[in-house]
């Protein structure tokens, strides 16, 4: 089980070039940033964008992945993200992973003026916009003529420096983003049940949901003709899963109960001093990879 952790971008760079460095030392196999504009109840607080963020982190680290948890199409252009992209997979020399998902009913869906679209149009938005992504990062020259976006010979040079493009993270626990990973995804992301509320659920039922959604993809993928094998599987704690954060031998229970469940990576947030994700800080030393090695063992 390989472990990562997710920085929210809410800090001046002085304190967050350093946590993102800590993250490489404590030996996190991968550190992400959420993508979006304003987030939830954080949005008259302090935020910071993605993609110069991760640039700066790659300044910061030499050896970690870092990508987007996630980008969605809510408020980007594929033809202007290809080439940010493109970008940051150079200044990382390779480290890049592209996270992304069919987006929300947040601000992001409507601080740019719009009317909020339809779960059914943000999926057909999703799945031309991962497409289109796609070809914009295996091709040097592209024209698209979509239902959503247009590109008029977008150019892609120099490629990517990850061939034949960067990986990518989607998000996707329905039947048609699952066909969306299994055509284009080099990960799996879930991050449990989003239709429900309430408190995160424990290991062993989180596991539960999540295994059930990994054997729905796992058919998907063989309808695609695709070996659900050759994709990792990540999860991302947090809102609706419990992190196990509060000690190093719930922790443990968390990875065991998702490794059991098939899963190749695990995600937690980096602790807050507040909600959401609050947390103590001293934990990632106690729960880190470089002092675990593999994974934590409290015996």
């Amino acid at each position: 089980m390989r472990l990562g952790i997710l920085i929210l971008p809410e800090h001046r760079w002085p304190a967050a070039g350093e946590m993102w460095a800590r993250a490489e030392r404590l030996g996190f196999a991968h550190a992400w940033t959420y993508d979006h504009l304003a987030w939830r109840n954080l949005h008259d607080s302090p935020w910071y964008s993605a993609v110069p963020t991760l640039a700066a982190a790659a300044s910061a680290t030499s050896t970690i992945r870092l990508g987007t948890l996630v980008a969605s199409a809510n408020f980007r252009h594929p033809v202007s993200f290809a080439r940010e992209l493109l970008t940051l997979d150079d200044i990382t020399g390779g480290r890049l992973t592209l996270g992304v998902g069919a987006g929300g009913e947040g601000r992001d869906s409507t601080v740019l003026g719009q009317e909020p679209w339809s779960r059914a149009e943000r999926q057909a938005r999703f799945e031309e916009f991962v497409d289109m992504l796609d070809r914009l990062l295996t091709h040097p020259e592209v024209s698209h003529a979509g239902r959503f976006w247009t590109a008029d010979e977008a150019r892609g040079y120099p490629g990517c420096v990850q061939q034949p493009r960067l990986p990518f993270a989607v998000a996707g626990t329905g039947p048609r983003s699952m066909r969306v990973v299994a055509r284009h995804a080099a990960v799996w992301v879930t991050n449990g049940d989003r239709s429900r509320t309430g408190a995160p659920l424990p290991a062993d039922e989180g596991a539960a949901v999540v295994a059930d959604q990994l054997r729905r993809f796992e058919q998907v993928c063989e309808d695609e003709g695709r070996d659900p094998a050759t994709c990792d599987k990540l999860v991302l704690t947090g809102p609706l899963l419990d992190d196990g954060l509060g000690s190093p031998e719930a922790f443990a229970a968390v990875v065991d109960a998702y490794e059991a469940a098939g899963m190749t990576d695990l995600v937690v947030h980096w602790p807050r001093p507040s909600p959401p994700f609050a947390g103590d800080e001293a934990i990632l030393e106690a729960i880190a990879p470089a002092r675990w090695g593999n994974g934590p063992d409290t015996a």
